[in-house]
């Protein structure tokens, strides 16, 4: 089982607030526990650790704006160790930076929270504008084999929800969990209800059981998977490193040492991926076609599938809210039995990407209403797409 227990309630605004994305992103901190934050300044993504700093001191903790993202991302591994739950956030030109400290956070098991607030890409391209081109970055960014969880809100109501499940999953499963926002969700203000203390539940870090002397910091200890934690000057030994280890977190660089290792890594992830995997499903029953959207798309997809309902066709809506893990298993089921899928997002096709591979031999097509960002959908682009999906 795990622990969860009640938010502390310094850190809870409760109550209805009118607030954008990113100032709910830095409420759901607060109330997760987070008391250290590291970032640096980009647009669209600032104001979550500016509306942080500013509520930081009253609450108790600590944000410091460092001299680059590279040095946020490394900064917050660095508290995580020392006891404290911790974020950075950031935007696309920044978390290209960060990818190096993500990987690290992988194989060293530090669970931490990345927000990334897309814009526009590639390069520096549409600073205060929305895409979605971060999704496979997000889950291949760096090298080698690992798994994370990334989280996609398509509201400040949301944003604040899902960020407190971000550090409570980072928590459960000692990973980075990364929390995709996009600049329009950043952005956009709305009516936020933040509970009372006592109604959000959060998980605390999951130390070891272990005495000092006979602890062993990646020998697993929970659910099969997960060592438990220490934090510096609780007098216990360890060592980390980012090079492959054994379980005394000792360098041990050989094939039987890299297949036990990373396995694992990646096995507490894919072998709970239906746990985590979480996804709001509209219509599906005798669906024909199914809309797949996530983030800010899927507001502007909910009313391009209402349009189509009018018409009489048969669409359903599935909206990821875990990107990663992708809801795999219930695209497959939906394949064996839907004519298409249209899969609307502000990219040139990443997600549709994933669900081509997902349909495969299954017997439905796919079709992408694609945008390379800058601004929304129209309703009546991914519309044509519907009519498209149901053409011979």
């Amino acid at each position: 089982m795990t622990t969860k227990v009640s938010a502390d309630p310094k850190g809870v605004l409760t109550g209805e607030h009118f607030l954008d994305g990113d100032f709910a992103c830095a409420e759901g901190a607060l109330a997760a526990g987070c008391r250290f934050v590291a970032g640096y300044p980009i647009t669209p993504s600032t104001e979550v650790v500016e509306m942080y700093s500013r509520r930081i001191p009253a609450v108790g903790g600590m944000f410091i704006q460092m001299e680059d993202e590279i040095a946020a991302s490394i900064c917050i591994q660095g508290a995580v160790w020392g006891g404290q739950k911790a974020m950075t956030v950031t935007s696309g030109p920044g978390f290209s930076l960060m990818m190096e400290h993500i990987g690290l956070a992988c194989m060293t098991e530090t669970p931490c929270v990345i927000v990334n607030v897309q814009r526009g890409g590639p390069s520096t391209g549409l600073p205060t504008l929305p895409a979605q081109a971060d999704v496979m970055q997000a889950r291949w960014g760096s090298h080698g084999d690992y798994e994370i969880i990334a989280l996609c809100p398509n509201s400040p109501q949301e944003t604040f929800d899902l960020t407190i499940e971000a550090f409570n999953l980072s928590e459960l499963y000692r990973v980075p969990v990364i929390l995709l926002m996009d600049e329009c969700v950043g952005h956009m203000n709305e009516k936020v209800v933040i509970p009372k203390a006592s109604e959000i539940k959060i998980v605390p870090r999951r130390y070891t059981q272990a005495k000092p002397g006979s602890y062993f910091p990646y020998r697993p200890e929970y659910d099969g998977y997960i060592p438990g934690m220490v934090k510096a000057g609780d007098g216990y030994f360890f060592h980390t490193t980012g090079l492959t280890h054994d379980e005394r977190g000792y360098p041990e660089m050989n094939a039987p040492a890299q297949e036990k290792l990373v396995r694992r890594l990646v096995d507490k992830i894919r072998k709970n991926a239906d746990a985590i995997a979480r996804y709001e499903e509209d219509g599906l029953e005798d669906a024909d076609v199914v809309v797949i959207a996530f983030g800010i798309t899927s507001r502007v997809a909910y009313a391009a599938v209402e349009m189509a309902r009018q018409r009489g066709l048969k669409v359903g809506m599935l909206r990821p809210i875990t990107i990663w893990p992708f809801p795999e298993k219930r695209v497959r089921e939906l394949a064996k039995r839907v004519k298409a899928f249209v899969v609307a997002e502000l990219n040139l096709g990443q997600v549709c990407l994933e669900v081509e591979r997902l349909a495969a031999g299954r017997g439905s097509r796919v079709v992408l209403a694609g945008h390379a960002g800058g601004t929304v959908h129209q309703p009546e682009a991914i519309l044509e797409k519907i009519m498209e999906a149901y053409r011979p």
